[in-house]
């Protein structure tokens, strides 16, 4: 067996921090009050000569612009489950084991999925590179126990040790520092000159448990796999939902593409572990002073391409006015539909075009509003004003200009028919329009439409006036007669 253990050491302050690209001094409290200890900071704030463990009351002297969050443990452990569930993609198995402190760490189990990815290298390239689209400073380490792995993750260690051979040298230099011992266990072996994992392992097992405790040994035993040391399995949620508190209110809608790019990454990777794609994403935006703000994304086909979502999304907040400043945002994927992985074709073929143009559709949706854009069908009835219909499931898994009525289409008509005819003027029984218009082809008689009381009788051709375009006109056959302008070839 091969694990993978992802730690994330800033945890506590990336749960405010992610949303924003540049945040000022911030800090975060084990609780609120000014006898209060820091548990993490930013650059901005140590560049100040803050440092975790520090007093909050210290910290506020040293800097004056600092910013103190309440660390939020429900928010991180929130944060630790989305990425489980998105780490499902990697790994089948999954676990989220306690850490030092209160800080858990995720753990994979990869031995099965290295020819998958293409190696071990491909693959911890393929993680780092999601955990870095969903803001997290993290570290990682290999190992074939779950619990070095947890060891050269907690000191920062990038390695990747395959073999048990090799497991027992690299454990030996590790600090003992890593195995999370209480404050008593750790100064009794500082006593006794012992400050590594190697020299602990050196001493006698008798005495060594008879001061420090069985359990000691039963850590080190299990890290060099002497004896089993089984994990619970994480499961993943059935549906997805994520909100991200700020460290300072927005005012702009725009500027709140950043924090919910971080939701987006965090979803699609939700997605890609369960084979769904995401079809209707509810948005919600939290104000101090005011109702939440709430809007939908309609997606006309299932998708989980992060880019994509960021681009509709970008559209709708564009248009997006707040009522007051947003404090905090949240996702919710209200509708997720199967969606099988597929090859990628050499050259374009009619399923990518046909994605393009659905893509295209969404992003005008999100622009314009979803009762601004449609599409058009015909429909088998001569009177130009009732061959066609608005189409509601336009792109919804089917591509544009198809109907699954079958197709009927009339004799030669104009792309642009005028939502009402125009007069046109008559000399001596010629139509004029900028001058006399020459009949090129026609009549087409269409008289129908008795049977719903809005029956015509007109006579169609078509017209060229002296600019040389092309025109579609009538003329009436009942009393009063007369030309109209119906529509333009060109």
């Amino acid at each position: 067996m091969l694990w993978l253990a992802l730690r994330f050491p800033s945890l506590p302050l990336e749960t405010f921090t992610r949303g924003v690209a540049h945040p000022g001094p911030l800090a975060v409290a084990s609780s609120p009050g000014a006898h209060a200890g820091i548990v993490a900071c930013n650059s901005r704030a140590r560049g100040h000569g803050v440092r975790p463990g520090m007093p909050v009351a210290a910290a506020s002297a040293l800097a004056t612009d600092l910013r103190i969050l309440t660390r939020d443990p429900a928010a991180e452990r929130a944060a630790l489950e989305h990425i489980a569930a998105g780490a499902i993609q990697f790994s089948p198995t999954v676990s989220i084991a306690p850490g030092t402190g209160v800080l858990p760490e995720v753990l994979l189990e990869i031995g099965g999925s290295l020819k998958i990815f293409g190696g071990l290298t491909r693959l911890w390239k393929r993680i780092e590179q999601e955990l870095e689209s969903q803001g997290y400073t993290f570290s990682l380490a290999c190992a074939p126990t779950p619990l070095a792995a947890q060891f050269f993750a907690r000191a920062g260690l990038p390695v990747r040790i395959q073999h048990g051979d090799a497991l027992r040298a690299g454990i030996a230099q590790l600090s003992v520092d890593v195995l999370g011992l209480p404050s008593g266990s750790d100064t009794l072996l500082a006593d006794i000159g012992v400050c590594t994992i190697g020299a602990c392992l050196k001493l006698p097992r008798a005495g060594l448990a008879r001061r420090m405790g069985q359990e000691l040994l039963a850590t080190l035993d299990r890290a060099l796999g002497h004896i089993p040391d089984p994990l619970p399995a994480f499961v993943p949620p059935a549906g997805f939902a994520a909100t991200l508190q700020l460290p300072a209110p927005v005012e702009e809608a725009g500027a709140l593409l950043f924090a919910f790019r971080r939701l987006l990454a965090d979803l699609c990777g939700f997605l890609a572990a369960a084979g769904k794609g995401a079809q209707r994403l509810h948005f919600r935006l939290a104000h101090e002073d005011r109702d939440d703000t709430c809007f939908e994304l309609n997606l006309a086909t299932a998708t989980r391409d992060t880019e994509h979502l960021v681009t509709v999304l970008r559209e709708r907040l564009e248009r997006l006015a707040l009522p007051s400043p947003a404090t905090a945002i949240a996702l919710k994927a209200l509708l997720l539909m199967p969606l099988a992985a597929r090859n990628l074709a050499l050259l374009p073929d009619a399923r990518e075009q046909a994605e393009t143009i659905v893509r295209l559709i969404e992003r005008l949706r999100a622009r314009l509003g979803e009762n601004a854009v449609h599409g058009l069908d015909t429909v088998a009835d001569h009177r130009p004003e009732y061959a066609w219909r608005i189409d509601a499931s336009i792109g919804q898994n089917r591509e544009p200009g198809t109907s699954d009525r079958g197709a009927w289409l009339p004799l030669s008509r104009p792309l642009w028919v005028l939502h009402a005819p125009r007069p046109l003027a008559d000399v001596d029984g010629k139509p004029q329009q900028d001058g006399p218009l020459a009949l090129i082809a026609g009549p087409e008689l269409i008289e129908s439409g008795w049977w719903d009381n809005n029956d015509i009788a007109r006579e169609y051709f078509v017209a060229r006036n002296p600019a040389q375009s092309l025109l579609w006109i009538y003329r009436e056959c009942r009393a009063g007669g007369g030309w109209y302008l119906h529509g333009y070839f060109s």
